[in-house]
């Protein structure tokens, strides 16, 4: 009895350190894909490690793609046309992708992993997006959760962006983050301020970046960022523009409009900034000096839930519903939204009531 039990230990024993054999066999051959080529746009090549996340491959080589989410698959950004070598959607593209993408053969770039020769398209301009180390010059509390970084730029030593673009933020290795990620910001700053980047980081809890940044990052510190990226940004034109807002998403729409008064813009412009309470404002003081050097600009603030000890006299309500309350008709207007998927969803329902037409409603959905 006692000889068969040690027998079928044995044999379990046995058993069980040929699969894990098996499986570290697996893992080195299977998983292991060599070196790819990617062919971009017909005539640039890359030779990368096989295996990886597209975003992450590109990343490497000096091409950045935007990815407002750091790579996680939430934001839907990252798409590239992956002509040759592209294989069967993941389950995780299929929210991001529609039917006309997929004819087009549109991939998510930080889910398609890179396991054999490629070849894909990307817009030209994105060759000319550029990694930046900076320094930290300030920090400032705009309010109990949204900080002011303003960073030197030090090599290069200068940005040529438009007003309300984006850029990546890099995060080193900390408490909550084993590998260095990115996560993205709009900046703040006028463009003519070729040597700095401004943002402002609304405190997520939990979160990576803006863990970092409100709890950790110093004066003085090296950032470094790439970019600059974005649609969002004024057309040339004279209509009148509205501009929503509302958080963090005063960031894009402060550098259209420094942007316009540096210019000498004539053209009439109404910013409406949505808040909670007092304690949620900020930099009213810089949109009433504004509100001096362009003669056709308003700032209109709403508080959808004012207490008594605010005081406040100015506009009560969600947003949409001043907009609603204060606009007659926008058939001629342009407009620039900033916030929350929620809130510029509801705007662009008001405008359309409005009468503005959907090809002249430019947005920036903070995720």
């Amino acid at each position: 009895m006692l000889a068969t039990l040690l027998v079928s230990v044995l044999v379990i024993t046995l058993i069980a350190i040929v699969l894990a054999l098996l499986m570290v066999i697996a893992d080195a051959t299977v998983g292991n894909y060599g070196t790819a080529k990617i062919t971009i746009n017909g005539s640039k090549e890359l030779e990368v490690q096989g295996g990886q996340p597209l975003l992450k491959a590109l990343n490497g080589e000096g091409i950045f793609i935007p990815s407002a989410c750091g790579g996680r698959g939430s934001c839907g950004l990252c798409k590239v046309a992956v002509l040759e070598g592209g294989g069967n959607y993941l389950p995780t593209e299929l929210p991001w992708i529609s039917e006309e993408e997929k004819k087009n053969q549109i991939r998510l770039s930080c889910q398609f992993k890179v396991k054999n020769d490629i070849a894909i398209k990307i817009p030209e301009e994105l060759f000319s997006v550029r990694q930046f180390t900076t320094k930290v010059e300030s920090l400032r509390d705009l309010t109990h959760d949204i900080k002011e970084v303003k960073l030197k730029l030090v090599e290069p030593t200068e940005i040529d962006m438009k007003a309300g673009q984006f850029i990546q933020f890099q995060v080193p290795e900390y408490e909550l983050t084993d590998e260095p990620v990115y996560r993205a910001y709009s900046m703040a700053s006028v463009p003519s301020d070729i040597t700095h980047i401004e943002l402002e980081i609304r405190l997520v809890p939990n979160g990576i970046c803006t863990t970092y940044v409100h709890k950790h990052l110093k004066e003085g510190d090296t950032v470094i960022v790439n970019g600059p990226y974005g649609e969002f940004f004024l057309r040339d034109s004279e209509r009148d523009i509205i501009c929503i807002a509302g958080g963090s998403g005063m960031a894009p729409v402060k550098s259209i409009l420094l942007d316009m008064a540096d210019k000498g813009s004539k053209r009439k412009a109404r910013y409406f900034f949505g808040a909670r309470s007092a304690r949620d404002l900020f930099l009213i003081d810089e949109m009433r000096e504004l509100e001096t050097r362009m003669e056709n600009f308003k700032f209109i603030p709403a508080l959808s839930e004012p207490s008594p000890e605010d005081k406040w006299e100015g506009e009560v309500g969600l947003i949409t519903d001043v907009v609603g309350r204060l606009t007659e008709n926008a058939s001629e207007s342009e407009a620039y939204l900033c916030g929350s998927p929620g809130m510029i969803d509801a705007c662009i329902k008001v405008l359309r009531d409005l009468g503005m037409p959907d090809e002249r409603i430019y947005y920036d959905k903070f995720s």
